[in-house]
Protein backbone atom coordinates (compact mmCIF):
# COMPACT_ATOMS: atom_id res chain seq x y z
CA UNK A 1 0.00 0.00 0.00
CA UNK A 2 2.81 2.30 0.93
CA UNK A 3 4.15 1.96 -2.33
CA UNK A 4 1.32 2.16 -4.45
CA UNK A 5 0.47 4.98 -2.81
CA UNK A 6 4.52 6.28 -3.25
CA UNK A 7 4.08 5.46 -6.95
CA UNK A 8 0.71 7.06 -7.58
CA UNK A 9 2.27 10.50 -5.95
CA UNK A 10 5.01 10.30 -8.37
CA UNK A 11 3.31 10.00 -11.37
CA UNK A 12 1.12 13.21 -10.25
CA UNK A 13 4.77 15.13 -9.85
CA UNK A 14 5.87 13.81 -13.15
CA UNK A 15 2.61 14.95 -14.78
CA UNK A 16 2.62 18.05 -12.85
CA UNK A 17 6.28 18.71 -13.71
CA UNK A 18 5.13 18.07 -17.82
CA UNK A 19 1.89 20.42 -17.74
CA UNK A 20 3.98 23.47 -15.99
CA UNK A 21 7.11 23.63 -18.21
CA UNK A 22 4.65 23.40 -21.30
CA UNK A 23 4.18 27.41 -20.55
CA UNK A 24 7.28 28.93 -18.34
CA UNK A 25 5.54 32.25 -18.41
CA UNK A 26 2.89 30.67 -16.76
CA UNK A 27 4.78 28.32 -14.44
CA UNK A 28 6.44 31.40 -12.48
CA UNK A 29 3.45 33.24 -12.50
CA UNK A 30 1.69 30.17 -11.49
CA UNK A 31 4.36 29.29 -8.40
CA UNK A 32 4.19 32.65 -7.31
CA UNK A 33 0.67 33.20 -6.74
CA UNK A 34 0.96 30.28 -5.13
CA UNK A 35 3.74 31.92 -2.90
CA UNK A 36 1.16 34.57 -2.00
CA UNK A 37 -1.42 32.51 -0.80
CA UNK A 38 0.26 30.69 1.56
CA UNK A 39 2.59 33.27 2.69
CA UNK A 40 -0.43 35.28 3.74
CA UNK A 41 -1.97 32.25 6.13
CA UNK A 42 1.39 31.67 7.27
CA UNK A 43 1.69 35.15 8.29
CA UNK A 44 -1.99 35.94 9.51
CA UNK A 45 -1.64 32.68 12.01
CA UNK A 46 2.76 34.17 13.02
CA UNK A 47 0.66 36.90 13.98
CA UNK A 48 -1.80 35.02 16.44
CA UNK A 49 0.76 33.08 17.63
CA UNK A 50 2.97 35.98 18.30
CA UNK A 51 0.79 36.97 21.08
CA UNK A 52 1.71 33.78 22.88
CA UNK A 53 5.52 33.27 21.94
CA UNK A 54 8.50 35.39 21.51
CA UNK A 55 9.69 36.35 18.11
CA UNK A 56 12.79 33.52 18.09
CA UNK A 57 10.48 31.10 19.07
CA UNK A 58 7.22 31.96 16.22
CA UNK A 59 10.33 31.72 14.00
CA UNK A 60 11.33 28.15 14.88
CA UNK A 61 7.73 27.34 14.71
CA UNK A 62 7.93 28.15 11.15
CA UNK A 63 11.07 26.10 10.43
CA UNK A 64 10.92 22.90 12.46
CA UNK A 65 7.13 22.11 11.89
CA UNK A 66 7.65 22.53 8.03
CA UNK A 67 10.95 20.27 7.83
CA UNK A 68 8.82 17.11 7.67
CA UNK A 69 6.62 18.77 4.87
CA UNK A 70 10.24 19.99 2.82
CA UNK A 71 11.25 16.53 3.22
CA UNK A 72 8.52 15.01 1.88
CA UNK A 73 8.50 17.08 -1.04
CA UNK A 74 11.73 16.46 -1.69
CA UNK A 75 11.83 12.77 -1.59
CA UNK A 76 9.04 12.63 -4.06
CA UNK A 77 10.65 15.01 -6.37
CA UNK A 78 14.08 13.03 -5.94
CA UNK A 79 12.13 9.46 -7.12
CA UNK A 80 10.93 11.13 -10.47
CA UNK A 81 14.31 12.40 -11.05
CA UNK A 82 16.27 9.21 -9.79
CA UNK A 83 18.04 9.95 -13.21
CA UNK A 84 19.10 13.41 -12.40
CA UNK A 85 22.77 13.86 -10.50
CA UNK A 86 23.12 16.33 -7.48
CA UNK A 87 26.37 17.92 -7.76
CA UNK A 88 26.88 20.38 -4.54
CA UNK A 89 29.69 22.44 -4.78
CA UNK A 90 30.50 25.72 -2.96
CA UNK A 91 28.68 27.28 -5.44
CA UNK A 92 25.97 26.14 -3.72
CA UNK A 93 26.19 25.92 -0.35
CA UNK A 94 27.79 29.40 -0.12
CA UNK A 95 24.54 30.84 -1.28
CA UNK A 96 22.10 28.60 0.28
CA UNK A 97 23.86 28.95 3.77
CA UNK A 98 23.99 32.93 3.48
CA UNK A 99 19.96 32.87 2.29
CA UNK A 100 19.09 30.53 5.33
CA UNK A 101 20.82 32.99 7.96
CA UNK A 102 18.96 35.70 6.05
CA UNK A 103 15.97 34.72 6.04
CA UNK A 104 16.13 33.85 9.33
CA UNK A 105 16.70 37.36 10.80
CA UNK A 106 13.79 38.73 7.74
CA UNK A 107 11.50 36.74 9.63
CA UNK A 108 12.11 37.81 13.00
CA UNK A 109 12.24 41.36 12.20
CA UNK A 110 8.68 40.69 10.21
CA UNK A 111 7.46 38.81 13.52
CA UNK A 112 8.71 42.12 15.49
CA UNK A 113 7.13 44.29 12.66
CA UNK A 114 3.63 42.57 13.10
CA UNK A 115 3.57 43.21 16.67
CA UNK A 116 4.27 46.86 16.89
CA UNK A 117 1.60 47.53 14.02
CA UNK A 118 -1.12 46.83 11.86
CA UNK A 119 -0.87 43.89 10.37
CA UNK A 120 -1.40 45.07 7.16
CA UNK A 121 1.27 47.73 7.11
CA UNK A 122 3.32 45.31 9.09
CA UNK A 123 3.55 43.15 6.01
CA UNK A 124 3.61 46.16 3.75
CA UNK A 125 6.93 47.67 5.16
CA UNK A 126 8.41 44.11 4.72
CA UNK A 127 7.42 44.07 1.21
CA UNK A 128 9.47 46.69 0.23
CA UNK A 129 11.72 43.49 -0.76
CA UNK A 130 10.62 43.89 -3.96
CA UNK A 131 12.23 47.35 -4.16
CA UNK A 132 15.21 46.09 -2.50
CA UNK A 133 15.55 43.06 -4.58
CA UNK A 134 15.57 45.14 -7.83
CA UNK A 135 18.38 47.63 -6.40
CA UNK A 136 20.41 45.06 -4.99
CA UNK A 137 20.63 42.83 -7.97
CA UNK A 138 21.17 45.55 -10.39
CA UNK A 139 24.16 46.44 -7.79
CA UNK A 140 25.77 43.29 -7.03
CA UNK A 141 23.88 40.24 -9.36
CA UNK A 142 24.26 41.97 -12.81
CA UNK A 143 20.60 42.81 -13.38
CA UNK A 144 19.98 45.88 -14.11
CA UNK A 145 16.81 48.79 -13.91
CA UNK A 146 15.81 50.56 -16.79
CA UNK A 147 14.81 54.51 -15.96
CA UNK A 148 11.02 53.57 -15.90
CA UNK A 149 12.12 50.69 -13.16
CA UNK A 150 14.14 53.21 -10.64
CA UNK A 151 11.05 55.71 -10.99
CA UNK A 152 8.91 52.38 -9.60
CA UNK A 153 11.66 52.18 -6.51
CA UNK A 154 11.30 56.25 -5.74
CA UNK A 155 7.45 56.03 -5.71
CA UNK A 156 7.70 52.46 -3.74
CA UNK A 157 9.58 54.86 -1.10
CA UNK A 158 7.73 56.98 -0.97
CA UNK A 159 4.28 54.63 -0.64
CA UNK A 160 6.38 52.99 2.09
CA UNK A 161 6.92 56.45 4.17
CA UNK A 162 3.36 57.17 3.73
CA UNK A 163 2.06 53.99 4.75
CA UNK A 164 4.08 54.08 7.98
CA UNK A 165 2.85 57.22 8.70
CA UNK A 166 6.79 58.20 9.07
CA UNK A 167 8.10 62.17 9.62
CA UNK A 168 10.99 62.55 7.56
CA UNK A 169 13.54 62.85 9.58
CA UNK A 170 16.81 61.49 10.88
CA UNK A 171 15.13 61.33 14.54
CA UNK A 172 12.44 59.08 13.33
CA UNK A 173 14.66 57.13 11.24
CA UNK A 174 16.63 56.02 13.88
CA UNK A 175 13.93 55.62 16.67
CA UNK A 176 11.10 54.39 14.87
CA UNK A 177 11.17 50.40 15.77
CA UNK A 178 8.42 48.98 13.42
CA UNK A 179 10.48 51.45 10.52
CA UNK A 180 13.39 49.62 11.25
CA UNK A 181 12.12 46.35 11.97
CA UNK A 182 9.61 46.57 9.13
CA UNK A 183 12.52 47.36 6.41
CA UNK A 184 14.99 44.99 7.60
CA UNK A 185 12.63 42.17 7.17
CA UNK A 186 12.54 43.91 3.83
CA UNK A 187 16.38 43.89 3.42
CA UNK A 188 16.81 40.44 4.42
CA UNK A 189 14.07 38.41 2.48
CA UNK A 190 15.48 40.30 -0.83
CA UNK A 191 18.79 39.16 -0.06
CA UNK A 192 17.62 35.75 0.27
CA UNK A 193 15.61 35.92 -2.64
CA UNK A 194 18.71 36.51 -4.82
CA UNK A 195 20.72 33.79 -2.93
CA UNK A 196 18.30 31.08 -3.32
CA UNK A 197 18.09 31.88 -7.02
CA UNK A 198 22.24 31.65 -7.16
CA UNK A 199 21.95 28.33 -5.35
CA UNK A 200 19.41 26.78 -7.37
CA UNK A 201 20.87 28.26 -10.94
CA UNK A 202 24.15 25.83 -9.45
CA UNK A 203 22.30 22.87 -10.05
CA UNK A 204 22.17 21.43 -13.49
CA UNK A 205 18.90 19.97 -12.58
CA UNK A 206 15.07 20.19 -13.36
CA UNK A 207 13.48 23.27 -11.69
CA UNK A 208 11.71 21.84 -9.75
CA UNK A 209 14.08 19.35 -7.80
CA UNK A 210 16.87 22.26 -7.75
CA UNK A 211 14.34 24.46 -5.99
CA UNK A 212 13.56 21.58 -3.58
CA UNK A 213 17.17 20.78 -2.58
CA UNK A 214 18.12 24.42 -1.66
CA UNK A 215 14.52 24.51 0.30
CA UNK A 216 15.19 21.31 2.08
CA UNK A 217 18.90 22.27 3.42
CA UNK A 218 17.84 25.94 3.92
CA UNK A 219 14.90 24.53 5.95
CA UNK A 220 17.10 21.81 8.15
CA UNK A 221 19.59 24.49 8.90
CA UNK A 222 17.23 27.04 9.99
CA UNK A 223 15.50 24.23 12.22
CA UNK A 224 19.24 23.54 13.50
CA UNK A 225 19.96 27.53 14.07
CA UNK A 226 16.53 28.22 15.61
CA UNK A 227 16.80 25.51 18.33
CA UNK A 228 20.33 25.69 19.45
CA UNK A 229 18.83 29.74 19.85
CA UNK A 230 16.21 28.66 21.69
CA UNK A 231 17.51 25.94 24.15
CA UNK A 232 20.32 28.28 25.25
CA UNK A 233 18.00 31.38 25.44
CA UNK A 234 14.53 30.79 25.94
CA UNK A 235 14.35 26.92 26.83
CA UNK A 236 10.52 28.01 28.64
CA UNK A 237 9.57 28.35 25.26
CA UNK A 238 9.38 24.63 24.41
CA UNK A 239 6.60 23.86 26.46
CA UNK A 240 4.38 26.82 25.02
CA UNK A 241 5.42 25.15 21.41
CA UNK A 242 3.93 21.99 21.91
CA UNK A 243 1.15 23.12 23.64
CA UNK A 244 0.28 24.81 20.41
CA UNK A 245 1.19 21.91 17.92
CA UNK A 246 -2.42 22.28 15.68
CA UNK A 247 -1.59 25.80 14.78
CA UNK A 248 1.74 25.21 14.34
CA UNK A 249 1.50 22.30 11.99
CA UNK A 250 -0.77 25.02 10.23
CA UNK A 251 2.29 27.54 10.35
CA UNK A 252 4.81 24.80 8.91
CA UNK A 253 2.61 23.39 6.19
CA UNK A 254 1.92 26.92 4.53
CA UNK A 255 5.26 28.13 5.03
CA UNK A 256 7.15 25.33 2.94
CA UNK A 257 4.20 25.49 0.70
CA UNK A 258 5.09 29.08 -0.14
CA UNK A 259 8.62 28.58 0.32
CA UNK A 260 8.04 25.96 -2.76
CA UNK A 261 6.02 28.82 -4.59
CA UNK A 262 9.40 30.98 -3.86
CA UNK A 263 12.07 28.76 -4.66
CA UNK A 264 10.52 27.63 -7.86
CA UNK A 265 9.80 30.67 -9.28
CA UNK A 266 13.00 32.42 -8.35
CA UNK A 267 14.53 29.09 -10.21
CA UNK A 268 12.69 30.21 -13.38
CA UNK A 269 12.44 34.01 -13.07
CA UNK A 270 14.41 36.88 -11.94
CA UNK A 271 14.06 37.27 -8.58
CA UNK A 272 13.24 40.84 -8.89
CA UNK A 273 10.41 39.75 -11.12
CA UNK A 274 8.93 37.23 -8.37
CA UNK A 275 8.60 39.58 -6.17
CA UNK A 276 6.81 42.02 -7.61
CA UNK A 277 4.53 39.74 -8.64
CA UNK A 278 4.45 39.00 -5.24
CA UNK A 279 2.94 42.30 -4.33
CA UNK A 280 -0.13 40.67 -4.93
CA UNK A 281 -0.30 39.64 -1.27
CA UNK A 282 -1.22 43.38 -0.16
CA UNK A 283 -5.23 42.50 -1.90
CA UNK A 284 -4.92 39.08 0.35
CA UNK A 285 -3.44 40.70 3.21
CA UNK A 286 -5.77 43.03 3.18
CA UNK A 287 -8.87 40.66 2.92
CA UNK A 288 -7.64 38.61 6.00
CA UNK A 289 -6.93 41.84 7.66
CA UNK A 290 -10.78 43.10 7.90
CA UNK A 291 -12.29 39.50 7.86
CA UNK A 292 -10.14 38.08 10.47
CA UNK A 293 -8.67 39.87 12.55
CA UNK A 294 -10.63 43.07 12.28
CA UNK A 295 -8.66 45.35 12.06
CA UNK A 296 -8.74 48.48 10.70
CA UNK A 297 -6.64 50.74 7.79
CA UNK A 298 -6.38 54.47 8.06
CA UNK A 299 -7.00 56.34 4.31
CA UNK A 300 -3.30 57.20 4.75
CA UNK A 301 -2.17 53.89 5.42
CA UNK A 302 -4.51 52.99 2.23
CA UNK A 303 -2.64 55.73 0.17
CA UNK A 304 0.73 54.02 0.99
CA UNK A 305 -0.07 50.88 0.51
CA UNK A 306 -1.83 52.10 -3.26
CA UNK A 307 1.57 53.85 -4.23
CA UNK A 308 3.41 50.49 -3.36
CA UNK A 309 1.11 48.45 -5.43
CA UNK A 310 1.64 50.80 -8.64
CA UNK A 311 5.43 50.92 -7.85
CA UNK A 312 5.00 46.99 -8.55
CA UNK A 313 3.31 47.64 -11.80
CA UNK A 314 5.22 49.87 -13.08
CA UNK A 315 8.12 47.16 -12.40
CA UNK A 316 6.20 44.47 -13.98
CA UNK A 317 5.76 46.86 -16.64
CA UNK A 318 9.28 46.96 -17.53
CA UNK A 319 10.21 43.43 -16.82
Amino acid sequence: MIFQCSSSSSRVFVALSHSLYSDPMSTWMFFTLLAVVMQSVRTAGQKRMAQSLTAEATTLVRFLFGLPFALIYFVLLRRTNSGQELVLSVDYWLPASLAAVSQIVATLCLVKALTLRNFAVGTALAKTEAIMTALLGSIFFAASLSVLGYVSVCVGVIGVLVASNWRISVPDLLNNASIKYGLGAGLGFALASLWIRQASLSLAVPELLSAATVLVYMVALQTLICLALIFYRQPAQFTLIAASCRSALLIGFTSVAGSIGWFTAMSLQEAALVKTLGQTEFVVTLFITYLYFGEKITLRESLGMGLIAISVGLLVAVS
